[in-house]
């Protein structure tokens, strides 16, 4: 799957056809100078920025939202959970992506957003494919990322120092999983990525690297690694015995506009949920067989 950093995806109401015609009279030519300011009166422009993990999600949805409702301008781009949240309480954007709920995140008032969950996203570390390991323990798994591990013969694999790569300090990704996969703990000092695409592209060509992904950006070109013998796949998400998983959420500044409630009411469509959503590796809302709080209790 291709991804960009910062993609746009604009989409715009075309002007009334201009009846013309030999002959024609004034009457004619009023009403078709009524219908075209008619068809071209301005329609609401919306951006939604935030999580690089949903951006693919988004993109794609809106895409196709734009072939069925041509009208409104709609730009998607990334910069990470932190800025999507920031940038929507402030009211810079009208859709903040995020991959944690406004909760979790500091300065930002979580009682002045709305949130739309749209997705689940199932993450995991990930790592260049010669290192020689499957699957690790969550304790080995948190001694890499704290830096008590820091070569791969330590848990079975080569005899190869460990590349620790993480996310920038705003991702979502990097909260959720040093969160749900490093039990609260923090990641050591490492090489930071603003983007998903770019981990993806560095753990894949750099001996020893590990990092973390969301299942939508994992592809043939590195390894993602089983935890305690269980798989990162959709299914165990669903019943939470994959446990490093977050919702996708579009945050808005209070209600809606009744343009943006559109776009986020087809996001749950059956045609998103059972189409791209599966499609990009993301599960939908309707999968999960359990509910996960902000604060993490389980229902």
């Amino acid at each position: 799957m291709k991804v960009n950093n910062l993609a746009k995806v604009v989409f715009t109401v075309g002007l009334g056809l201009t009846l013309v015609a030999c002959g024609g009279n004034k009457t004619d030519s009023s009403a078709s100078s009524q219908s075209s300011e008619k068809n071209s009166a301005p329609t609401e422009t919306i951006t939604a920025v935030g999580s690089t993990a949903l951006q693919p999600l988004v993109e794609a949805a809106a895409e196709e939202y734009s072939t069925a409702n041509p009208g409104n301008t709609i730009t998607v781009q990334g910069g990470g959970s932190g800025t999507g949240l920031s940038q929507v309480s402030n009211g810079s954007v009208t859709i903040g992506n995020s991959d944690v709920f406004a909760e979790e995140k500091e300065g930002v008032d979580a009682k002045a957003l709305v949130d739309h969950k749209v997705a689940v996203v199932g993450m995991g570390p990930v790592v260049n494919k010669n290192v020689g390991v499957k699957s690790i323990s969550k304790q080995q798994l948190i001694d890499i990322f704290t830096g008590k591990i820091t070569n791969w013969n330590e848990v079975g694999g080569k005899d190869q120092s460990i590349v620790v790569l993480n996310r920038a300090s705003g991702s979502g990704t990097r909260a959720s999983f040093e969160k749900w996969a490093l039990d609260g703990q923090k990641a050591i000092q490492a090489q930071e990525q603003d983007s998903s695409g770019a981990v993806r592209k560095i753990v894949s060509e750099t001996p020893g690297a590990i990092s973390y992904l969301a299942f939508s950006y994992f592809d043939d070109s590195l390894l993602a690694l089983s935890v305690d013998n269980v798989e990162p796949t959709e299914k165990n998400v669903a019943d939470n015995s994959w446990t490093i998983w977050s919702y996708e959420h579009m945050y808005t500044k209070g209600k809606p506009s009744k343009d943006v409630q559109a776009f986020l009411d087809y996001m749950l469509t059956d045609e998103v949920q059972k189409g791209v959503v599966k499609k990009l590796g993301y599960l939908p809302i309707s999968s999960m067989k359990v509910e996960r709080s902000h604060d993490g209790v389980i229902k």
